[in-house]
């Protein structure tokens, strides 16, 4: 484990046991590395990486259209490559040879650095989330107010965006869209408390250690406090609107406003645009998935001899399952979309203000004087 502990000393010191050390065959493996790293670390978890990549494959190179196809009985993209493999790349082909276009009465300084700024603060957060124990860009010890600080910058972006093409179907979009962000991260904000507080970090890295156990799921956020299940419920429909994904998908209603904010875009602009929104949605499953399921932790227990916990934590076991939560909260994402209708404006500020937010107190309160007393 030479190669890691140079990595991340202290986050290995606090991860599980090694894989399946008692078994005489996991020890022969120990006595060869590949680049300081024991060929076991590498080959026991090899299966179920394997999984993870041909899933990852499926959502990521066959796109949300083949996913919504397959919810709603049909074919979906199948004419480019085998199956629509090469759909991905024929589109990324297409939007880096379009031409780079500019209304003429655009406010052309604004028009070009909102997509950037949209990119660069849905892609910033990524710096502080653990894919594993020894996997992480930087552990701060404010990793989870990083991460929602730096969130928040895309609203700024959508403005430019909508404020900078000076059409007025942008703006509303954008208009719609800031709005929508900035009353959502009230609840939301009030969610990711709850978990912190439960943690009592706000290190994303150590709000991962301390649901590890022997007992594996059961060590869960989720499974710790009465109301943990309904701050996480809370957090994904809050996490839904903030990237604009139906039923919150108001700011780009294409029946009224055409396409929202990104209405004058195309080209690399629009593809930076709608990049930040899957890596928004891939983001917030995974901060999900770090303050109440656990993160990088295997849902796995220990029963008696059986140490399936111990064999399947790690940090190339880590990296599966914190990849198998977030993508599977991202299936959910789109299969919400292809499945509710849109909400109006008023239903949902009403959502927001009057049922998520005042929800997200009470979960707050009561969760601190269960901490507090109970716990």
């Amino acid at each position: 484990m030479r190669l890691f502990a140079t990595i991340a000393p202290d986050a290995l010191a606090a991860s599980a046991a090694p894989v399946a050390a008692d078994n005489a065959w996991v020890k022969a493996l120990e006595s060869f590395e590949v680049a300081g790293v024991p060929v076991g670390v590498w080959a026991i978890p090899a299966i179920p990486l394997v999984f993870i990549a041909v899933y990852a494959l499926y959502v990521g190179v066959y796109g949300e259209r083949k996913v919504s196809a397959f919810i709603q009985d049909r074919i979906g993209p199948n004419e480019t490559g085998k199956w629509g493999l090469l759909q991905t790349i024929a589109d990324i082909l297409k939007l880096i040879q379009k031409e780079d276009v500019v209304p003429a009465a655009a406010d052309k300084p604004l028009f070009v650095l909102g997509p950037l700024i949209v990119f660069v603060g849905a892609f910033a957060a990524f710096a502080v989330l653990p894919f594993s124990s020894a996997f992480i860009g930087a552990d701060l010890n404010v990793g989870v107010f990083y991460a929602v600080s730096i969130v928040s910058v895309e609203a700024v972006g959508i403005l430019m965006c909508g404020w900078g093409s000076n059409n007025k179907w942008s703006l509303f979009g954008a208009v719609r869209s800031v709005a929508q962000v900035v009353s959502y991260e009230i609840p939301a904000s009030i969610s990711i408390l709850v978990g912190v507080m439960m943690a009592g970090s706000l290190s994303m890295q150590k709000i991962v250690m301390s649901q590890s156990g022997e007992y594996g799921i059961l060590h869960y956020a989720v499974f710790q406090s009465p109301v943990a299940w309904l701050a996480m419920i809370i957090y994904f429909i809050s996490a839904l609107a903030e990237c604009n994904r139906a039923p919150f998908d108001i700011p780009e209603a294409e029946s009224e406003l055409v396409s929202g904010y990104f209405t004058e875009y195309g080209g690399m602009k629009f593809a930076m645009i709608f990049l930040a929104e899957y890596a928004s949605m891939f983001m917030t499953s995974v901060i999900l998935s770090v303050l109440f399921l656990g993160g990088w932790n295997s849902p796995l227990p220990n029963i008696g001899p059986v140490a399936l916990n111990d064999w399947t934590n790690g940090p190339v076991w880590g990296a599966f399952w914190i990849m198998l939560k977030g993508f599977f909260f991202v299936i959910v994402m789109m299969w919400v979309r292809w499945t509710l209708p849109r909400f109006r404006v008023d239903q949902l500020m009403y959502l927001c203000w009057k049922v998520l937010t005042p929800f997200a107190l009470l979960t707050f309160a009561f969760a601190a004087v269960w901490e507090l007393y109970v716990r």
